[in-house]
């Protein structure tokens, strides 16, 4: 059976221009690797100079991918980067590593540098073992093709169960110079990152040291891609890395605290947000797009917490796809968090509607009102749980049908 190709309602009437930024090209091409009539091969050009920072999935069954940049972040230089979509080789033992040092190999012939400047990742099924030998031979094309300006194509070419590809950017001043940052991701189920199937790369033509890069993605990642969810269950492929030419032409940015890497610092996390907030919009089978907020915790973290266990509350989510402003599901989350809750002081809002305040149904509650609420394409639910200063925020999605028949019919 085929995929249900129902676009997201959030497909955006226009994708981003993102513009060129100097010091990296793309290709894409068609390479047969799952899918037919699209392509599903990606390559980035990085010119010398380059640095990366990154963040991987925690998950213990990570792919080979995951593995091999792992590895390459300890020095974080970087030349290229190659993405395949259809196969996530991932669970595929030495079968794996070997298709990883072959495209690695491939990739640093044709871009001219060493392997350990090559970054890999791939999405698709688990388990499926990859022939990269099939496709290896590509990248040398793709190499003398690739163009400033192919920002779309490769992010189209990435993309599995995705309805649209998602493509953002923004810019600053450093100086008297404008830094550009412009980047791309997939995910549209298997979604709860926790690094730091989903993938992000980002690109800049900032000249920042490689160390501090690193620590700015690992930073606004946990801000960001690691407060989304769509299913609550975190890929084996996740990765994020943003890449610096440094070829803006101003000075290098190596101190956390200076102003240029608060503007650059401000900048990333306006593309990473924005990117991580397009993946919860294609979450498989959505009709809602769903903001979580919570206050009043004993910490931040348990703020979080409690967020997460909202998000990831089926019962919270297909209440929310039916319409139904049911906060005696946000109840139930807030309770089965395992974070301290006090019952007599929890207020519990949908949109600007209070349904529940100091631990019972509000007075002036309107079942009217907030089924009228429920029917807008975005939802905010918001929940004080009367403890601290703890705060946070994650994004989410309903849960429908559309979810099911995806992905019980994925690898058919």
């Amino acid at each position: 059976m085929a995929h249900d190709t129902t676009l997201s309602p959030f497909v955006p009437a226009k994708h981003p221009e993102v513009p060129a930024i100097k010091g990296v090209r793309f290709a894409a091409v068609e390479a047969g690797i799952k899918y037919k009539g699209r392509t599903d091969l990606m390559l980035a050009v990085l010119e010398p100079g380059s640095v990366a920072g990154g963040v991987l999935t925690k998950s213990r069954t990570c792919s080979a991918a995951v593995n091999w940049c792992r590895d390459k972040l300890k020095s974080g230089q970087a030349r290229a980067v190659v993405v395949n979509a259809g196969n996530a080789n991932a669970f595929t033992g030495r079968k794996g590593d070997e298709a990883v040092q072959l495209t690695a190999e491939a990739a640093a012939k044709a871009v001219g540098c060493k392997t350990d400047e090559v970054y890999l990742a791939s999405t698709g099924v688990i388990g499926e073992p990859m022939d990269a030998g099939a496709f290896a031979h590509r990248i040398q094309e793709m190499a003398g093709t690739a163009s400033q300006t192919a920002w779309f194509d490769a992010a189209s070419a990435i993309m599995t169960t995705d309805t649209f590809p998602k493509l953002a950017t923004t810019s600053c001043k450093i100086g008297s110079e404008t830094v550009t940052i412009g980047g791309f991701a997939k995910g549209s189920g298997m979604i709860a990152p926790d690094m730091a199937t989903m993938l992000s790369f980002i690109f800049t033509d900032a000249n920042i040291t490689q160390p501090l890069l690193q620590e700015l993605t690992f930073e606004i990642a946990d801000k960001t891609f690691n407060c989304i969810t769509v299913d609550s269950d975190t890929s084996t492929s996740d990765t994020v890395l943003v890449f610096a030419t440094g070829k803006f032409g101003g000075a290098q940015i190596s101190e956390k605290d200076s102003p240029e890497a608060m503007a650059f610092h401000d900048a990333l996390h306006e593309v990473m947000l924005d990117l991580a907030q397009q993946v919860v919009k294609d979450g498989e089978g959505l009709t809602k797009f769903v903001t979580v907020n919570v206050t009043g915790a004993a910490s931040d973290a348990a703020a979080k917490s409690i967020a997460l266990a909202m998000g990831n509350s089926p019962l919270l989510k297909t209440a929310i796809a039916g319409e139904d402003a049911n906060w005696g599901r946000v109840v139930m989350a807030v309770g089965k968090s395992g974070e301290e809750a006090n019952r007599d002081r929890l207020k519990i809002q949908f949109g600007p509607h209070v349904l529940a305040k100091e631990g019972q149904r509000a007075p002036d509650y309107s079942e009217d009102a907030a089924a009228a609420y429920m029917k807008n394409s975005e939802i905010e639910v918001s929940v004080d749980v009367g403890i601290g200063d703890g705060k946070a925020t994650i994004w989410t999605c309903d849960l429908t049908h559309g979810y099911i028949t995806i992905n019980a019919d994925y690898r058919s």
